[in-house]
């Protein structure tokens, strides 16, 4: 169904570059005449509400995880949002943080709360202004200085033109969407349940090695650990600080710059190689501080996250200088294999330690001298080289099939804002499709999960002031 869309049968010039031809009966009236500015306040008994980059109006408490920042306990200067209202991050709207509110709730005076007019659905709103050809709009009525905040105005914005379809169009593109969306929704989740059994696969096959060796006739031994069980006899379980030294890094705060030496932080550590690819920078003078004290890293060390992914790990294999940022430390071995080392700590059973550390907690984070206590179960130096070599050769294929699922996922999610930009703005004709379907066609909207650095990078964008 989604294949035969057709584009509409007649169009015209909406005088808008951005956007180009729409169908001939839509209107294209500038955004005042559809939306006006809203602040009302001394509402503090409201539920306290916020935008999200990838979900729009959300409300605060069903997303306590990913607070990023206090919540003024004044809230006699918040905004009232009602159902149907557009409300706008002032200084991130122009990455897309923006959304038409399904609740009723208070938000920051940072933000814009707009009233829409009767004329405009809230649903087909929300995916119209939240289309990244309005998110280009947002952009260029937005000053500021650099890529981190940049100020939208609503004099600049009320001028910018928008599309408006009659009323059963409307509802016609939010019931054909919701549908398309769901088909592709299940096709996601279907490719991500497969991960995550490949990936349990890997885990079960690591930890195995890890804990057993290669050789299944090898005599065993109680560890003396509950949920690490028997070890091959000649084995040694031991803290960690005794075979390796970890080195915190350095608790300074420096700026960063655009062209500087790569600092190596939570984001960096997700992968079993470090990644700088998307680090952020410093200058050397604050660089040389940071390496003090026999921090510098190398080829072969490993970086360990101590807060918020507790426990995530990267073996470094590059030769280019970089700097440990916050939140990680580093841990090295001459005289062990530090693969080896990257492996158990990617395995269940340090999983289940890590766990058993962080009962409890409110703040997920550990400190260096309980990462030196960690139990590790240690192999003689061949051993460890052996399983790292089975190891390395047997995640091959598991990888591969993993990168191709998430590729495939990509793919999906690309296709799928692609149709969304093409529906909501008339390229292509959706009327008879919407038609077609079945009264009991299921929504389904589900969630479909995101990855944990685009948590990291898209935790909520809210300027609580």
């Amino acid at each position: 169904m989604i294949a035969d869309l057709k584009p509409y049968p007649e169009y015209k010039e909406s005088g808008l570059p951005w956007l180009g031809q729409v169908p001939g009966h839509w209107d294209v009236p500038p955004l005042a005449g559809l939306a006006w500015m809203k602040s009302v306040v001394n509402q503090s008994e409201r539920q306290l509400l916020s935008v999200y980059l990838q979900r729009g109006v959300v409300r605060f408490a069903d997303v306590d995880e990913k607070r990023t920042n206090a919540t003024s306990k004044d809230l006699s200067n918040y905004q009232a949002v009602d159902p149907g209202d557009f409300v706008l991050n002032n200084q991130q709207a122009w990455r897309g943080s923006v959304g038409v509110s399904e609740y009723s709730g208070i938000v920051s005076p940072a933000y814009l709360v707009l009233a829409l007019s009767k004329r405009y659905s809230a649903r087909y709103a929300n995916l119209l202004f939240r289309d990244q050809s309005m998110v280009s709009q947002y952009l260029v009525c937005s000053k500021g200085v650099g890529t981190i905040q940049r100020n939208l105005y609503w004099p600049h914005l009320k001028r910018v033109g928008v599309v408006i379809p009659p009323p059963d169009e409307q509802a016609a593109i939010v019931r054909f969407l919701d549908w398309a969306n769901g088909r592709l929704e299940r096709a996601i989740r279907a490719k991500r349940k497969v991960i995550a059994l490949l990936n349990e696969q890997k885990q079960a096959i690591i930890h195995r090695a890890v804990t057993r060796g290669l050789d299944p006739s090898v005599p065993l031994k109680p560890s003396g650990i509950p949920w690490l069980g028997d070890i091959p006899q000649h084995w040694e379980v031991t803290a960690l600080r005794r075979h390796w030294r970890v080195t915190d890094c350095k608790h300074l705060t420096v700026p960063f710059v655009d062209d500087g030496i790569p600092l190596a932080s939570v984001v960096e550590v997700q992968k079993f190689s470090l990644d700088l690819s998307r680090c952020k920078r410093t200058k050397p003078e604050w660089y040389r501080l940071l390496i003090d004290g026999d921090r510098k890293p190398r080829r072969g060390d490993l970086i360990y996250c101590r807060n918020a992914s507790v426990g995530a790990c990267a073996l470094v294999e590059t030769d280019i200088d970089f700097a440990m940022g916050q939140d990680v430390c580093l841990i090295r071995s001459r005289a062990q294999n530090q693969r080896f080392l990257n492996y158990l700590l990617h395995s269940p059973f340090m999983d289940h330690q890590l766990e058993l550390l962080l009962v409890g907690s409110t703040f997920k984070r550990i400190n260096v001298s309980e990462i030196k206590a960690l139990a590790v179960a240690v192999p003689p130096r061949h051993e460890q080289n052996a399983i790292c070599e089975s190891l390395d050769a047997g995640m091959v294929a598991y990888d591969i099939a993993i990168s191709r699922l998430a590729r495939e996922i990509e793919f999906l999610r690309e296709y799928r804002t692609r149709l969304v930009a093409d529906v909501v703005t008339g390229k292509l004709d959706v009327r008879e499709a919407a038609a077609l379907l079945p009264d009991d066609a299921p929504p389904d909207t589900a969630e479909d999960g995101t990855d944990l650095s685009d948590e990291l990078e898209l935790a909520d964008e809210e300027t609580v002031v």
